[in-house]
């Protein structure tokens, strides 16, 4: 993707960009602003079993090779198959610049198992954003039309225009984008058995529930209503659990770039809170508010790591239709998709594919969004 760099002198606020910071560049490729802390150093080893229909000519997996950046660093991939041998291929979508490794098993005889071994080091992400310092944009540079753009699953139409307008009313600051996580944080509620599994905007608006990738979704597609560039990002959380996939909001904010938020992850502690018997009212206010406040600031946690960003997008090589998501893998097995499984539904019993994970971490690790105590961190 081409680079952009444009004055912001003509866009936000009148301010010169010509002392050259780094933090005020309008650049969807620029690395992280916020403030590094405590990294973590995790040993990956993340295996999905495919298991393709009899007779099956040619199956096809696309798995995702997580990136390195400021946040992570991912070193020693190692890629295996069992029972038969293939060797993948490595390449990159064009349009978000995710990588996968590419496989490709003829005649497959029963269930095949890809393993990707690795090492991500990983942080704890602080962008303390304040909403009247984000500065308004006239107009985006090119390189930001993939992120404001309408999709299959992420409408950017006249429903979903009038409900942010509806939900931000008059407000276009960077107050708005926060209404919005909070009307969704409201009005959507949590579940594993009533989801899409495609980041659907429109699942999660018109049913009123959905997981992670259905509150994402419809906050990408409200935030690109109001003009902010968003984008839903698949990551791991590398810590034992039925689903390792998890996704979060990305929206970006000058001078604060890319700013990492999870909805529904803070929506289920703040339930959590309000459920706790050990809990006066007093405290679970507190807590509650505290939640929401590093939710508004920008948070990303170090039991997470992005295995892809955004959505929408066409595979390479070409799947038969562009992919919604892609969270673990994707596989096609004779040209027809393999539908998403979700471990985590308790009412699941039949499996296309499944994951086996096993992470070790260097040190203790605390789940920020399960431990009250990390709420109060400075």
């Amino acid at each position: 993707m081409k680079r952009y760099v444009v004055a912001l002198s003509a866009l936000c606020l009148g301010i010169p960009f010509a002392q050259g910071q780094e933090k005020n560049k309008l650049d969807p490729e620029q690395a992280c602003q916020g403030t590094l802390s405590d990294p973590v150093t995790y040993q990956v080893d993340l295996s999905a079993v495919v298991t393709p229909p009899y007779k099956c000519k040619i199956l096809k997996v696309w798995m995702p090779v997580p990136p390195s950046d400021t946040v992570q660093q991912v070193t020693d991939s190692r890629f295996t198959t069992f029972p038969m041998k293939v060797v993948p291929r490595i390449n990159v979508e064009k349009t978000y610049g995710n990588r996968f490794a590419y496989f490709e098993f003829h005649s497959p005889q029963g269930a095949q198992i890809i393993r990707h071994r690795f090492t991500v080091k990983t942080h704890e992400v602080r962008w303390n954003v304040s909403p009247d310092k984000v500065l308004p944009v006239k107009e985006w540079p090119a390189a930001f039309a993939p992120f404001l753009r309408g999709e299959k699953y992420l409408p950017v139409n006249e429903r979903f225009t009038r409900l942010a307008r509806d939900i931000a009313g008059d407000d276009r600051s960077g107050h708005a984008l926060h209404r919005v996580m909070n009307w969704v944080s409201r009005e959507i509620g949590y579940s594993h058995t009533e989801a899409s599994l495609k980041g659907s905007a429109i699942h999660a608006l018109e049913k009123k529930v959905g997981h992670c990738s259905d509150f994402h979704g419809l906050c990408t597609a409200l935030g690109r209503s109001l003009g902010y560039p968003t984008r839903i990002v698949y990551g791991i959380n590398p810590y034992p659990k039925n689903s390792p996939s998890h996704c979060k909001l990305e929206a970006f904010l000058p001078p604060y770039g890319w700013v990492c938020f999870d909805v529904s992850e803070t929506k289920q502690m703040i339930d959590r809170i309000r459920k706790d018997n050990k809990l006066d009212e007093a405290r679970k206010s507190a807590l509650a508010e505290l939640a929401r406040l590093r939710l508004s600031a920008g948070f990303r946690d170090n039991t997470f790591f992005v295995q892809t960003r955004s959505s929408g997008y066409d595979l390479v090589p070409p799947a038969r239709d562009k992919v919604a998501v892609v969270r673990t893998i994707y596989a096609e097995a004779d040209g027809v998709a393999f539908p998403e499984p979700d471990p985590a539904d308790p009412q699941q019993r039949r499996f296309s594919w499944m994951t086996v994970h096993h992470y070790v971490a260097d040190r203790a690790v605390v789940n920020p969004f399960q431990d009250w105590r990390s709420l109060e961190k400075r």
